[in-house]
Formats: C-alpha cells, sequence, structure tokens
C-alpha cells in the first residue's frame, strides 16, 4: 500500500530557513551543524542530531517512527529563527 505522502530524493536544497547554526551560535563548525532547508518541491529537509533510539521506548501512543525514519532535534533557537520564513498557510 502506497503512504499518503513521500520524501522526493530526488528533491534540492533552495533556500535555509531561518538562520545558520553558526549565526546562531549553535556549532563550532567541527562538529556537524544543525540545519532547515526548504527543497525545490516545498518539503523541508531537517539535519539533527539522531536521537531515535533514546526517544523510541517513550513516545506518545499516536507517534509512530517507521523503519526508514529517524527522530532528529534542532537546537530551539533554530526553529524560532525560521518563523519568520514559514508561511501562515
Amino acid at each position: 500500500m502506497a503512504r499518503a505522502w513521500e520524501a522526493d530524493p530526488s528533491a534540492t536544497m533552495v533556500r535555509r530557513l531561518g538562520k545558520s547554526a553558526a549565526e546562531l551560535n549553535c556549532t563550532g563548525n567541527d562538529d556537524g551543524c544543525p540545519d532547515i532547508w526548504e527543497l525545490d518541491n516545498g518539503d523541508i529537509a531537517v539535519i539533527g542530531r539522531d536521537l531515535t533510539r533514546s526517544y523510541e521506548s517513550r513516545l506518545p501512543e499516536s507517534v509512530v517512527i517507521a523503519e526508514d525514519e529517524k527522530l532528529v532535534i534542532i537546537p530551539r533557537v533554530m526553529l524560532i529563527a525560521a518563523k519568520a520564513d514559514l508561511p501562515d498557510a
């Protein structure tokens, strides 16, 4: 059965949403950089720390992480900085 939504691996990153990790002082530039990007198809790519295993045993009942998905964490300040770049609807 097909999923209602599927990620398109051919989509490309077109613009950063918010500010870079360096601008937000969230990285030393040597240990990876969390980030949020809009793709050319309108989807959003999030780069963060993979904490799937840490959270999988304590997810709310309605949350399911599929085999091909990961739960990633980004700094709160990064999402707040991206708010201005997100449409209201």
